[in-house]
């Protein structure tokens, strides 16, 4: 795994000028470095990013079929088994048939779930905190909604 040094965008005359004017790779090495104080901090409470998007969609939009919270979260469904399994092992989700079609399962949040997801709420907001220090609060807003705004174009795909 990269460490914050080696994922730096400019390393001052190391660092070409080409590179230096690269979006998609600052973009991206910041991305990267960004992953890894929220994994690290998430594992220091025996978490990881899924657990927290699993928990955070369950207790916006309710219970929800295995397929329907692949597709929200879009964490395949092959590995979001491994994740509801560490949420089920953790009580912070229950399994149950569904009545309507006892083939399939329909997950809910519990209550100890929706604590353990306070807590990483709380984890994932230091995160945030820790990652947005050099700006102020409208650059903060304003960073989002740009960022916001290019993501968005970019799912139009690239003939848009």
């Amino acid at each position: 795994m990269e460490t914050g040094d080696e994922l730096r965008f400019d390393r001052g005359n190391e660092t070409p000028e080409r590179l230096k004017g690269q979006l998609s790779r600052l973009l991206g090495m910041t991305a990267a470095q960004t992953r890894r104080v929220a994994g690290d901090a998430l594992q220091a409470v025996g978490a990881h990013k899924d657990h927290f998007v699993v928990l955070a969609t369950l207790a916006e939009f309710g219970p929800a079929s295995q397929a329907a919270l692949s597709g929200r979260t879009r964490i395949y469904k092959s590995d979001l088994v491994s994740v509801l399994n560490d949420l089920a092992d953790g009580d912070w989700v229950r399994r149950a048939p569904d009545p309507a079609d006892k083939r399939r399962n329909v997950i809910t949040i519990t209550d100890d779930g929706e604590r353990r997801l306070d807590e990483l709420s709380r984890v994932l907001d230091g995160v945030n905190e820790h990652i947005m220090a050099p700006l102020g609060r409208d650059e903060r807003a304003q960073l989002f909604a740009l960022l916001g705004r290019i993501n968005a174009h970019l799912d139009d795909g690239p003939d848009h």
